[in-house]
């Protein structure tokens, strides 16, 4: 039996995947950090509540196999791009650092298609950092998601992406071949996919892209 430790469990793909982990027999305990106690309860559950600035107070419970980070937030949200910053790139290395250090093996982080640490667009740059700092942990195992336009019903209205989802679903139907990798995927896909990686991936880094998710998901099936 395995254990399991999740950031970002009330957020879309992490609630996803929270309820993938607690009903998957692999894993004995689902450990996770949130900002504010759950209403939910389960017996596999472990609810801990911190954040980035409390969380190494947290770390002799911060112990799991395997490490989920589904953490993010958005410009709306989070207008700054130090506070920005501090979510999508500290809080996820931090979080992995700690949970490497308490015998975590393997680590799968969400990130976003085009991430990369040189670019000069912020957004993607942060993104493309995150990867980089979490694989220089050197895990016995890495899995990065980098999903593109993430589709699917949401708690939270968001008129504006509910559109550009719309106009997405007609430019999917041209995206083959390389560009595939711009298709829009559910958020459940992509929480299922890291399930997946998570108890079958072989290389010690792997990046996951839409045809990687969406074929795993649908081998599993």
């Amino acid at each position: 039996m395995k254990k399991a430790l999740l950031f970002g469990a009330t957020g879309f793909i992490g609630s996803h995947l929270l309820s993938d982990l607690l009903a998957d027999a692999r894993y004995d305990q689902v450990t996770i950090v949130v900002r504010r106690k759950l209403k939910m309860e389960h017996p596999k559950l472990k609810v801990l509540v911190g954040d980035f600035n409390t969380l190494e107070s947290l770390k002799s419970e911060l112990v799991a196999d395997d490490v989920f980070i589904t953490l993010g937030t958005t410009k709306k949200h989070t207008p700054n791009q130090a506070e920005y910053y501090k979510v999508d790139h500290d809080y996820p290395v931090l979080a992995a650092k700690l949970a490497q250090e308490n015998g975590a093996k393997g680590v799968y982080v969400v990130t976003a298609i085009g991430a990369n640490a040189d670019s000069k667009i912020f957004y993607t740059r942060t993104k493309g950092e995150v990867e980089h700092d979490i694989k220089s942990l050197r895990y016995e195992r890495t899995g990065i998601f980098e999903p593109s336009m993430i589709v699917g019903h949401r708690k939270e209205e968001r008129p504006f992406e509910k559109t550009l989802i719309k106009i997405w679903n007609v430019v999917d139907r041209a995206l083959a071949g390389p560009l595939d990798q711009y298709k829009g995927i559910d958020g459940k896909d992509v929480a299922k996919a890291m399930l997946i990686a998570a108890n079958a991936q072989a290389e010690p880094v792997k990046t996951y892209r839409w045809r990687e998710m969406t074929s795993s998901t649908t081998r599993e099936g």
